[in-house]
């Protein structure tokens, strides 16, 4: 009986330390995303996302409203988002494709 409750104990410790190391690494992918300039006035840079042929981009205002909505292909593991049209503020953009979901913020000046 000792021994099967060992076992049991072993197979849970040994499962939660695989599902922490897994969240440690979608955590740290994210680290890799970087957004500048940051206030940005034109154009904003998003770097280290997946090259995808499609990539639908949305910007939301700090209320949740999209503000700008675009279907762009990402290479070079970048994109560079217009944005002279928005309103000095805080957005949130939000990367979507097949490869990866990102949101990330930026301040417009």
């Amino acid at each position: 009986m000792k021994k099967i409750l060992f076992l049991l104990l072993f197979v849970c410790t040994l499962s939660f330390t695989m599902n922490a190391q897994s969240d440690s690494d979608s955590y740290n992918q994210t680290l890799k995303i970087k957004v500048f300039p940051n206030p940005a006035t034109n154009v904003v840079n998003i770097l280290g996302l997946k090259n995808s042929i499609k990539a639908n981009i949305s910007i939301s205002d700090a209320y949740g409203n999209k503000v700008l909505e675009h279907q762009w292909g990402i290479k070079n593991n970048a994109l560079n988002i217009p944005i002279s049209s928005l309103n000095p503020g805080i957005y949130i953009a939000t990367i979507r494709s097949q490869e990866q979901q990102i949101q990330t913020k930026f301040y417009k000046k």
